[in-house]
């Protein structure tokens, strides 16, 4: 965990945290002196001697005795501490005391309830479980603050004083509190992106051409709502509006700025804006992480700058912001886009720009979009919130490159996804794709299987293209909801209806008989050579009023919830008077099922479909459907449950920590003992096949004996593939049989009973297992098992936490499901047993990051349970978390 922690606070500012140093000495000590007597004393529960004594055993704090943070900013052109907390280990060692204070003039803000969550999740890493404050009886100021927390208190008073205690473990409970208060934070950080008053944008040149220049003069030709500053080195007019030397100079509050200078200087004007009361930069200029490790460095500076005036930033590297029902098109984009519901944001400039063509082009409106570049601070998962109160966006589109925070994103998007469709662009591939693959989970694990569980966990529905992101958007922006999976086609060419058919098919959705009213309705209305069958073809004499006639049918027909109307021009009607009719019918029928229209013609989409609130039009039928089969897959994914995280007995942390930190300390990378595989497992409940050590062949034969024949011998090598390397030996059914495999395999040798053919017969090999993502963290493996575990592949996956619906999911479908379920006349195996399996490893995942790999393979699927067979467990030193942000 990085030593720097930023959090934002209740009324959308931030601040950075930090332990405190020896050159805080004096600044803390002023901390304490500009406090009022009555916080000084509810602090202190008196009136301390303010010496370097009070300050000196929270300076350079070791985490494991004590721990410290302390938060400043720039009040006045000076920066101050405003916050600081502390904890002390207390005799108890699972116990520490803990106490902080807040400036009293930034009291009221959120930092104490911040303070207090950044030093629990520091105590917990170093085996802390509770703290304990003394709190005077009338402090109701601290007592709120702990209760806000949504930790579970205990009382005690005595003497005028509260014994507050609380476990500091993050519950569910405890998330959800956390999720409440960032997003009212962030949303309040964002409002003055994207509702500003007043604009400045520096480097704001009169000549063409230029990126500021050309940027300034979008807002003024966007109408603006507010006022518009440009601002550049000689303080000359831009596009007829004054111009000013600096922000300073404006005599009015600006609440946006946006910087156009080379990144050399971005630091400076950036100084002179947060020291004008500026809360909100776009720094468009490019210079920065992008460009290698001075780029980085400088990129830091500037975020760190920002973090000391609680503000917040756009980019830098990006091409800007644009809220076009706000007139506010502060990007150096050739096109603005028109007001509309979809909100978009792109890591990329480049295809941030085609994205908005591809929108201007197929009359898609954006209530925002926003290019965060580097994202060195406002990022994806602030935007999710912003848009999921923005009542002026009905849709999100988001194209990815890389996540900061993967499991903050994926509880912002899967509570924004019930209420607003997500569709996402991921491009690139992460670190986790060029893993060494030791175990059969990692082998199957890649960045695209982490990428997929995210999305699919969440409710994002996700392109594999910018075509098919445009094509779901022009769906999704719409009215129209899908009930069901069942589509009607409407044609004039049976060819193109059959392409169209397939297409459905491989998207996932399905062609329904049409009912019997519905056919004699068509019947009556269609030349007698028509098919009438689904597709509907009409033959290509169809006119424009065929479609006025046939289309209300399908749309009445009760199995069917959507109708894809295909034409081909032909010499009965032109490609402007079938769409022109398939509208209107659209329009006058009003249906809640989606009309998607497919007019070929040499001009492309006629212009009567483009933006149509009650027809989506496409290019081509495999593009209709594909974005339908997605708009499916949202519609089933929002009738899904949501789910919980369950409770887990049986656990013993404890005992696992002390075999994980027993093996770091021999080796930061190293897989486990077969002992010590064995006391980790059973530590978290996973059911594991009896077993014995054996040194020598006399050894085995006698474990054999205690254990029962037909036996199994497999080699105690941690980590080793058995199969692969010849060191496991089956269904051995004498004393003979087990002592001359153990001397083939050679010592030491594990002993087991052979379940499989023996007492206990039956039952599917399964692969259940995890692996750590460096940058997902915990990935749940389950698929089937057995040898061919990697060939055969299938394995799915879900990233920690997992709800008992993903949990249920995970185990029920695929191939893995089919056995599950009792494959070929096969009993079904314990499916209750197997979901509390992956429950447990999910759990072991998130508990002990240093668990980098984890397989067991197989796990016998038996009717009445299951039980592991053989595991592997490799641990290693988890790197450092570099991100300072919190939310």
């Amino acid at each position: 965990m990085t030593d720097v922690v930023d959090v934002i606070l209740r009324d959308g500012s931030t601040l950075r945290l930090r332990p405190p140093g020896k050159g805080d000495a004096e600044a803390m000590l002023g901390f304490f002196a500009d406090l009022s007597q009555q916080s000084l004393y509810l602090r202190f529960h008196g009136f301390p001697r303010l010496g370097p004594d009070l300050v000196e055993q929270m300076i350079e704090p070791d985490w494991r005795e004590r721990g410290a943070l302390v938060g400043s900013l720039v009040d006045d052109g000076a920066e101050r501490v405003v916050a600081l907390a502390s904890y002390g280990r207390l005799r108890d060692p699972t116990s520490a005391e803990a106490a902080f204070a807040v400036a009293d003039a930034y009291q009221q803000r959120g930092i104490g309830t911040r303070l207090v969550e950044q030093l629990a999740e520091r105590a917990s890493r170093h085996g802390i479980d509770r703290f304990v404050a003394e709190v005077i009886a009338d402090n109701r100021k601290m007592l709120g603050v702990f209760e806000a927390l949504g930790f579970e208190l205990t009382r005690e008073l005595a003497g005028g004083e509260v014994e507050v205690t609380f476990p500091i473990v993050r519950t569910e409970h405890f998330e959800e509190r956390v999720s409440e208060r960032d997003h009212v934070a962030v949303t309040a950080s964002l409002e003055p992106f994207f509702e500003p008053t007043s604009v400045a944008v520096v480097g704001a040149s009169r000549r063409r051409g230029t990126i500021g220049g050309e940027l300034f003069r979008n807002i003024v030709e966007a109408d603006f709502v507010g006022a518009a500053y440009p601002v550049n080195r000689d303080g000359v007019p831009v596009a007829g509006v004054r111009g000013y030397r600096s922000i300073e100079e404006i005599p009015e509050p600006v609440d946006l700025a946006v910087l156009c200078v080379p990144a050399s200087g971005v630091i400076e004007v950036a100084e002179e804006a947060l020291r004008a009361g500026v809360r909100a930069l776009v720094v468009v200029s490019a210079g920065f992480a992008e460009t290698g490790s001075e780029g980085a460095e400088r990129q830091e500076r500037l975020l760190a700058l920002v973090r000391a005036h609680g503000a917040r930033l756009i980019g830098p590297n990006c091409l800007g912001i644009a809220v076009p029902g706000r007139g506010l098109d502060a990007t150096f984009a050739s096109r603005s886009s028109a007001p509309g519901s979809i909100g978009f944001s792109s890591q990329s400039g480049a295809l941030g720009l085609a994205l908005l063509e591809a929108a201007v082009t197929r009359g898609l409106g954006l209530s925002a979009f926003v290019s965060i570049g580097n994202k060195a601070d406002v990022s994806t998962n602030d935007l999710l919130e912003w848009w999921e109160d923005d009542e002026a966006t009905e849709a999100i589109l988001l194209y990815v490159e890389s996540f900061g925070n993967p499991r903050k994103f994926a509880r912002i998007a899967r509570r924004v996804a019930r209420s607003k469709p997500i569709l996402a662009l991921k491009s690139g591939t992460s670190a986790s794709g060029q893993r060494a693959a030791s175990s059969h989970t990692a082998a199957l694990a890649g960045s695209e299987a982490a990428v997929d569980a995210l999305f699919e966990q969440a409710g994002v529905i996700r392109a594999a293209s910018l075509e098919e992101l445009i094509d779901a958007a022009v769906l999704l922006s719409g009215p129209a909801r899908l009930e069901s999976r069942g589509v009607a086609i409407l044609t004039n060419a049976g060819g193109l209806g059959i392409l169209c058919a397939d297409a459905c098919d491989a998207a996932g959705l399905e062609l329904p008989a049409l009912g019997d009213d519905t056919v004699a309705a068509l019947h009556a209305s269609l030349p007698a050579e028509a098919t009438l069958r689904n597709p509907v073809d009409m033959l290509g004499s169809a006119t424009a009023e065929s479609y006025e006639h046939a289309l209300p049918l399908l749309l009445a027909d009760p199995h069917v919830s959507a109708v894809v109307v295909l034409f081909v021009p032909a010499v009965s009607a032109t490609a402007n008077e079938v769409a022109l009719a398939v509208a209107e019918t659209a329009r006058r029928v009003d249906s809640t099922k989606p009309v998607l229209a497919v007019v070929m013609s040499s001009d492309g989409i006629p212009p009567v479909l483009r933006g149509s609130s009650h027809v989506s039009a496409f290019a081509y039928p495999e593009s209709a459907a594909r974005a339908l089969g997605r708009v499916a897959d949202r519609a089933e994914w929002l009738r899904r449950p949501q789910g919980a995280v369950p409770p887990l007995d049986g656990i013993d942390h404890s005992s696992a920590a002390a075999v994980v930190e027993s093996s770091l300390q021999r080796s930061e990378d190293a897989w486990l003992e077969p002992a010590a595989v064995r006391e980790l497992l059973s530590a978290y409940g996973v059911p594991l096949v009896p077993e014995r050590l054996a040194a020598s062949p006399e050894e085995a034969v006698a474990a054999a004996r205690e254990l029962g024949f037909p036996a199994v011998v497999k080699t105690a090598v941690p980590g080793a593939h058995k199969t692969e390397t010849g060191g496991v030996a089956l269904d051995l059914a004498s004393d003979d049989a087990v002592a001359a495999a153990a001397a083939r395999i050679g010592p030491p040798v594990i002993v087991q009973p052979m379940l499989s053919g023996g007492p206990i017969t039956g039952g599917a090999e399964l692969l259940a297992g995890i692996v750590q993502d460096p940058v997902f963290g915990p990935l749940v493996a389950f698929g089937p098992g057995g040898v061919f575990a990697e060939l055969i592949g299938e394995a799915a996956f879900r990233i920690a936490p997992l709800t008992d619906v993903d949990a249920e999911e995970l185990v029920t479908r695929g191939k893995a499901g089919r056995l599950v379920a009792g494959f070929r006349g096969a009993a079904p195996a314990d499916r209750g047993a197997l979901v509390d399996l992956v429950h447990r490893l999910a759990r072991l995942g998130e508990d002990f990051p240093a668990v980098a790999e984890l397989d067991l393979n197989p796990v016998l699927a038996l009717p009445d349970r299951c039980i592991a067979v053989d595991a592997r467990v490799r641990v290693r030193a988890p790197g450092a978390v570099a991100r300072a942000k919190s939310w």
